[in-house]
């Protein structure tokens, strides 16, 4: 594809110099710059945008494959747009991203605090104990054990990575190459893009409505299909009003 262009070699650069630091400093970075639930005292209003400059240091494969897919992916739609169209997209998917995510969180936060009050708890005591980081272990015998339990994991697990963003460079790349040929690790066979994207996120949506994650544990699905929607309405609306790279070229 190649030289790196411009855009994506600062983000590429930002992302790998936060994952070392994170890696060096410990949890107290990786905290401070994680998008956590709005409701938690952790939150930050930067956190909407350092989320995606942040990488899980459990596993070197996170920030990897989000970088390869940056790279692959968002090259042939910066050369066609410019950086400075490139960048708004991205950071627009990313932000889209993040607030379906957060909304997916306060619904599931709320359902459990719902059907705890229902069933003679106090909203003010829940919600003082969630602000200590802290949970009754008697809440899962009051409601349902998964009400109970994706209402701890939205209040307590930050988000992290720039997958919200690259979905919606995945959704940008299909509707502008939709006849470009992927060729899959697991699947070495040519897959067209305006194919293999749509199961891609219909994958996710349907993990996250189910909780079945087949990819593993421990991924914000929401934030995928949200990224992907907001990714979607932009590329619509940019052909609907024939949105042109001399725009964004002054």
């Amino acid at each position: 594809m190649g030289r790196i262009t411009e855009g994506i070699k600062h983000l590429l650069v930002i992302n790998i110099i936060l994952y070392v630091a994170a890696m060096l400093y410990g949890e107290q970075l990786y905290d401070w710059l994680a998008l956590w639930y709005p409701e938690n005292p952790n939150f930050s209003i930067w956190q909407i945008v350092s989320h995606m400059f942040m990488h899980s240091n459990q596993t070197f494969m996170h920030i990897l494959f989000n970088m390869y897919a940056l790279w692959a992916f968002g090259s042939p739609l910066e050369r066609m747009w410019g950086t400075r169209k490139f960048l708004f997209f991205y950071f627009s998917a990313g932000l889209g991203a993040a607030l379906i995510h957060s909304g997916v969180n306060y619904y599931h936060v709320h359902q459990g605090v719902e059907a705890l009050v229902s069933a003679g708890a106090s909203e003010s005591e829940i919600m003082n104990l969630l602000a200590q980081g802290k949970y009754n272990e008697g809440w899962a015998q009051m409601a349902p054990g998964d009400v109970v339990s994706r209402m701890l994991e939205s209040y307590f697990t930050p988000a992290v990575g720039a997958s919200g963003a690259i979905y919606g460079i995945l959704v940008a790349f299909g509707m502008s190459f939709p006849n470009s040929e992927l060729f899959l690790i697991f699947l070495p066979i040519p897959i067209k893009a305006k194919y293999f994207i749509p199961v891609l996120i219909a994958i996710d949506l349907f993990s996250g409505l189910t909780g079945y994650s087949i990819f593993g544990a421990g991924i914000a699905h929401f934030a995928h299909v949200g990224g992907a929607i907001f990714g979607f309405l932009m590329m619509w609306y940019w052909k609907q009003n024939q949105f042109n790279n001399n725009r964004w070229d002054l």
